[in-house]
């Protein structure tokens, strides 16, 4: 097993459209689909991380609603990525709505964008991002700690 060399802070962003579909990348680095993500830059808040990663990777700006969960458990959360790189992430992930921008991929960091139904996510999907959607739909008003 390769050993975590670092830990990082992330940030993740569900967003519904008015069909109740979410908005899924699919991401260059890994050829996945997943719920728009990446990285806190220092300096910078994980609400302040959030708005700039959907804006660098959709085009769209963001108000974030609500903290749906932080997620750091190591069984989802360390990540190999296809240079060798392994991290640990804590990610905080986010419900946001849209007010304003342009859905279009506007970053060398994203293949393609779209907007699917709940139940009919692509089979290619980050192994975790389908529990963050599952927590994201729970009537519950407190935030998920996994």
């Amino acid at each position: 097993m390769t050993k975590v060399k670092e830990i990082r802070p992330g940030v993740a962003v569900v967003i519904f459209n008015e069909k109740n579909e979410v908005l899924l990348q699919k991401r260059a680095d890994i050829n996945l689909w997943g719920i728009p993500s990446g990285h806190v830059e220092p300096g910078e808040t994980v609400k302040d991380a959030a708005v700039r990663e959907v804006l660098e990777e959709t085009g769209l700006l963001v108000k974030i609603l609500r903290l749906i969960g932080v997620y750091s458990d190591p069984s989802s959360q360390i990540f190999h990525y296809p240079d060798g790189r392994v991290t640990h992430f804590v990610t905080c992930c986010f419900q946001a709505e849209v007010i304003g921008g342009e859905l279009k991929v506007v970053s060398p960091e994203t293949l393609d964008l779209g907007y699917f139904p709940v139940d009919r996510l692509p089979v290619d999907i980050l192994k975790m991002h389908p529990s963050w959607l599952e927590d994201a739909l729970n009537p519950t008003l407190q935030p998920f700690i996994r």
